[in-house]
């Protein structure tokens, strides 16, 4: 006894001949599909941070406190009556720096932390769900902007120190002291600013991280004041040799001891510390919902 076959479907009266033909027909995009890479990445990160007035904002600031306070500083000493033979005209850029560098820790907390308090960042990965590439991205594109407009702002105070005490007798810096006063800590302040970025990954958390960071800018110094006791002298002396202020200062050989970093030392130093804050970030970033 043969098994009975279903009834095969038969086109509608008036139907297209191709339609009962390819029922099941694939749909062909118009728009053509690109294979994503790091170059769309960074795009995207680029339109972000220069489109967000958060960024306008707080490099503005930044760029105010160097040169603003910078150019006073050198006008008060060029006005003086004291004489500055044989010390550098570069170190009175330090000023303004250390208290520029809160915009640059700020800004890079936002970078990654904002979009977290936003939900933007659901958004981010699913567009790009290579959640390591994005970071990276961040990264690279943070850092080349705290770097060139760090470059930019100490390299005209230096010019602008330079020519004021000029007739104080100060000494003409060296080729070593241009670099390590120009380069040497604008790569600093920009290493600085994206172990704020990966601190920002690592909490998600904007105001929380932003805390973590000043209180590790200020912190030791603070707490090094404070400590009379004699038997916290070592202790105290590591506080003030490698705290945050302290490794600005060796960058304008005005260091707090004669002990401690040195030269390009603090480069180094926070080139390690900020590699292992983004090991931290990008292996939590893998393994934590967004």
């Amino acid at each position: 006894m043969s098994t009975p076959q279903p009834p095969t479907p038969q086109a509608a009266p008036g139907a297209h001949p191709a339609a009962s033909a390819a029922p099941y027909a694939t749909y062909t995009s118009p728009i053509p599909v690109v294979r994503t890479h790091l170059g769309h990445a960074l795009a995207s990160e680029w339109t972000k941070i220069r489109s967000v007035r958060s960024t306008m904002w707080t490099l503005g600031v930044f760029v105010l406190l160097v040169i603003g306070i910078g150019l006073a500083a050198g006008a008060i000493v060029a006005s003086s009556d004291a004489d500055a033979s044989g010390e550098s005209p570069l170190s009175l850029g330090m000023f303004g720096l250390l208290l520029g560098s809160m915009c640059v820790i700020t800004l890079g907390v936002l970078t990654t932390a904002s979009e977290y308090g936003t939900g933007m960042i659901r958004t981010t990965m699913t567009a790009c769900p290579s959640r390591g590439r994005v970071l990276a991205a961040k990264a690279l594109v943070f850092f080349l902007v705290a770097f060139s407009v760090t470059l930019v702002a100490v390299t005209l105070v230096a010019l602008a120190h330079a020519s004021m005490l000029e007739g104080n007798g100060a000494a003409d810096p060296t080729g070593e002291e241009w670099l390590k006063a120009t380069v040497g800590i604008s790569l600093y302040i920009a290493l600085l600013g994206l172990l704020s970025l990966a601190i920002g990954s690592v909490m998600r958390h904007s105001a929380g991280a932003i805390t973590i960071m000043i209180g590790l800018v200020l912190a030791p110094l603070v707490i090094a004041l404070f400590m009379f006791s004699s038997s916290l002298e070592r202790l105290q002396l590591a506080l003030f040799e490698y705290s945050i202020p302290n490794q600005l200062g060796v960058f304008y050989s005005t260091s707090l001891s004669d002990t401690g970093p040195t030269g390009w030392d603090p480069l180094w130093i926070m080139l390690g510390v900020t590699a292992v804050a983004f090991g931290a970030a990008f292996a939590l970033l893998e393994q934590r919902d967004v």
